[in-house]
């Protein structure tokens, strides 16, 4: 076992064992986005992107993208194999990458609720509005802490590609910074965007150990 292994051992179990549950989600959280991206893009051409099946299959997707996520953080912090100051800052991108993900999957389950007890699109509104006007939800679910998602992931492969160059190329967070801001410019984009993140986490996946 190399000292690289040994650290990532120490750190968040095997090297080897955080890699099965890494080189698991890498492919499928992305995947899974980007099938949201479709569904969503498929509904609204449809004009049935509201309360019914478009709608729920979307949010479906979006909910277990983020599940699969979670994985991606925790795998690549098992995977830094650093110390003292690079363990911290490795930790705290870890760690805000969750604490956005939690946000994003509770705007997700709040979406799908909606969708199953609104009649119309007009309801819809209605409760949305009614759930964003409770003070803190915005910043919490919608608007501040969601952003930890992707300033978590982002910063994550960035730390990596400083402490891992073998593991993740000076090319992926670039490609995770294009993808991040593709779906922060549209949801229309959201499938380009999940497409960027997919291709770099396929790049992170190849690199894994065994």
């Amino acid at each position: 076992m190399t000292a690289m292994r040994m650290a990532a051992a120490r750190q968040g179990g095997t090297a080897d064992t955080a890699g099965v549950t890494v080189a698991t989600a890498l492919p499928v959280g992305p995947a899974l986005m980007a099938g949201y991206g479709v569904v969503r893009l498929v509904g609204r051409a449809a004009g049935d992107y509201g309360p019914g099946v478009w709608w729920t299959v979307a949010h479906l997707l979006f909910l277990a993208a983020v599940v699969a996520f979670v994985a991606v953080f925790r795998g690549l912090r098992g995977l830094a194999g650093v110390r003292g100051g690079g363990r911290v800052a490795v930790e705290m991108a870890s760690r805000a990458g969750v604490l956005g993900a939690a946000a994003v999957a509770v705007q997700a389950l709040i979406d799908l609720t909606v969708g199953f007890v609104a009649a119309d699109e007009q309801a819809m509104s209605d409760l949305f509005g009614r759930v964003q006007d409770v003070p803190g939800v915005m910043p919490l679910v919608y608007t501040v802490v969601p952003m930890l998602f992707w300033f978590g992931l982002l910063g994550l492969v960035t730390l990596l590609a400083f402490f891992r160059r073998d593991l993740v190329r000076a090319w992926v967070p670039v490609a995770v910074l294009a993808g991040t801001v593709l779906m922060a410019m549209s949801l229309d984009l959201l499938t380009a965007g999940a497409v960027c993140i997919g291709l770099a986490m396929h790049t992170v996946r190849r690199g894994l150990p065994g």
